[in-house]
């Protein structure tokens, strides 16, 4: 393999140097435990106020209303269980059929424990339907989970509207942005948003740290208990060098956001739109605008996205059938599906998701690299033989008619 190109970022990110020179000290000759009475571990204290008022920056928020968690996973999971345990008269649940797994999962075995759930449809451009939403809510809804933007297609939801509505209703509201952090302005200051999952791994913070943005006078009860850390709302010993990091890729991203913006779409449309032109029988799965500048999620029709994957991988191209999460389901994306997109293009479906270190001669090596690729695999595709021969043959008929 001679090379490398990365376009899986809705996965995981490369960790920022700066991110990692930041971290450092803090393996090696910062290591105390911020809790200690002693000025060597309790100084830290210290600086995960600081890491904490530069994630606060990012979204618009107090440092008071974040808390430091492990991952965006345990952010989803907390939010929901917190909002449960703070209404325990109120059973009922909404949230969206296209949802990460860390929502949509837990939401549905809440349900096997007696939770009602609902769960909202999108249409065939993976878009909301706000007043569905607005009509699922009841009086007994203790929380309200959509998320920002879909990892899949990067299709994104009108959360402050939904947050609007949730609020209306009594419900409270939470949303996963864990795709959207980053890479989209935010501010928590205006809006109804209650709760808001960040993870860092996402905007080239480590993997291991993540956090929950929790408005205050929300209530709350934590899902990890024991010991008075982060405020009494999340217990365990602080992971202070991954706290730092995602401090430093908050503040990078606020740094760089506008800029980043704009360039990282500017390589995704040229990437999409020539897919979409020279590849027969390709289609755009989300919407056509509604989407994060990075994304796209394009099916290749009756070819298998499996085998396309393989391909890509031995040209030293890493992209995606859908979400990390589910990889190594044989069944087609559960995203897709709810989209109504055909058995046939969402087995064939393929996520391209760019960075920050993704580069034009990254999206020329892609380009190069696909014609052949599907040529291989629909030389070998029944389908696409199949689909070739009707097509010749309807042809043949409107040219004698």
């Amino acid at each position: 393999m001679s090379r490398t190109v990365y376009v899986d970022n809705n996965a995981t990110t490369r960790v920022a140097d700066e991110v990692v020179e930041e971290m450092l000290p803090y393996f090696t000759e910062l290591y105390g435990n911020p809790s200690s009475m002693h000025t060597f571990g309790g100084q830290l204290h210290k600086k995960i106020e600081q890491a904490r008022e530069k994630v606060a920056d990012l979204i618009g928020a107090d440092p008071s209303e974040i808390t430091f968690t492990s991952c965006g996973t345990e952010s989803d999971n907390a939010a929901i269980r917190g909002a449960l345990e703070s209404h325990p008269k109120k059973r009922h649940i909404v949230t969206t059929r296209v949802e990460h797994p860390a929502v949509l999962h837990q939401c549905r075995q809440l349900a096997r424990h007696g939770y009602e759930l609902t769960e909202i449809a999108v249409d065939q451009e993976g878009l909301l339907d706000l007043g569905e939403l607005r009509a699922a809510i009841r009086g007994d809804t203790a929380i309200v989970s959509v998320m920002h933007a879909n990892n899949e297609t990067g299709v994104v939801f009108p959360v402050e509207e939904a947050a609007q509505i949730a609020r209306e209703k009594g419900a409270v509201f939470h949303t996963d942005a864990i795709q959207t952090v980053g890479k989209l302005p935010m501010d928590m200051s205006k809006g109804n948003i209650d709760m808001l999952t960040i993870s860092g791994h996402k905007l080239h913070a480590p993997k291991g740290v993540g956090a929950l943005y929790i408005r205050r006078g929300v209530k709350f009860k934590p899902l990890i208990v024991g010991g008075h850390h982060e405020n009494g709302k999340r217990a365990g010993t602080e992971n202070i060098p991954y706290i730092m990091g995602l401090g430093k890729a908050c503040e990078l991203a606020k740094k760089y956001m506008k800029e980043e913006q704009g360039r990282v779409k500017s390589l995704r449309d040229k990437l999409e739109e020539h897919l979409l032109t020279n590849i027969p029988n390709a289609r755009l799965n989300g919407h056509k605008t509604l989407r994060l500048p990075n994304t796209t999620n394009i099916s290749f029709e009756y070819v298998e996205g499996e085998a396309i994957l393989l391909l890509l991988d031995e040209a030293g191209i890493c992209a995606s059938s859908g979400s990390a999460c589910s990889s190594g389901s044989l069944e087609p994306s559960h995203v897709l599906m709810a989209m109504g997109v055909p058995f046939t293009a969402a087995h064939g479906s393929i996520r391209f998701s760019l960075s920050h270190y993704n580069t034009e001669d990254d999206v020329d090596y892609i380009l190069e690299s696909i014609p052949p690729i599907m040529k291989k695999l629909k030389d070998i595709s029944p389908y696409a033989r199949e689909i070739e021969e009707l097509e010749q043959k309807a042809a043949s008929t409107a040219n004698r008619g």
